[in-house]
């Protein structure tokens, strides 16, 4: 499988610099005003400009506001601080405090867009620190 991720934004220059400055992604192909390719993960991230209002999917209306979604992405980073302090320099908000467990620590984020992110830092063996 090759997987290929999506984002939809309203403002296209704003996400492209938050992605770049947030997490180190850089822009490679560009498709007219209304996307643009992030390579740097281990998929590439397209960011898709569509404006808010018209409807996103069912009969729900797209927004930017911070909204629920039970997908969201998680970034693996070797230094979660500073990993934190770039993402939020870059315009994301904290939803609380950063969180340790068996496995590392973990960060939760939103976007500008009103998308939900996690920072990871894995710790001794990481996810396996935690199965059977």
């Amino acid at each position: 499988m090759h997987l290929l991720i999506n984002i939809d934004v309203d403002d296209l220059p704003r996400a492209e610099a938050f992605h770049r400055d947030a997490f180190g992604l850089s822009a490679a192909r560009r498709f007219g005003d209304g996307a643009v390719e992030m390579l740097g993960a281990q998929a590439p991230i397209y960011l898709l400009r569509k404006p808010a209002g018209p409807t996103g999917a069912g009969d729900a209306r797209r927004d930017y506001h911070r909204h629920w979604t039970p997908l969201h992405l998680d970034v693996v980073v070797d230094d979660l601080d500073a990993a934190l302090a770039r993402a939020l320099a870059a315009g994301a908000r904290a939803e609380g405090e950063v969180r340790e467990a068996a496995w590392g620590r973990i960060a939760q984020l939103a976007d500008p867009f009103g998308h939900g992110w996690c920072l990871l830092q894995f710790l001794g063996r990481g996810y396996d620190e935690i199965t059977a």
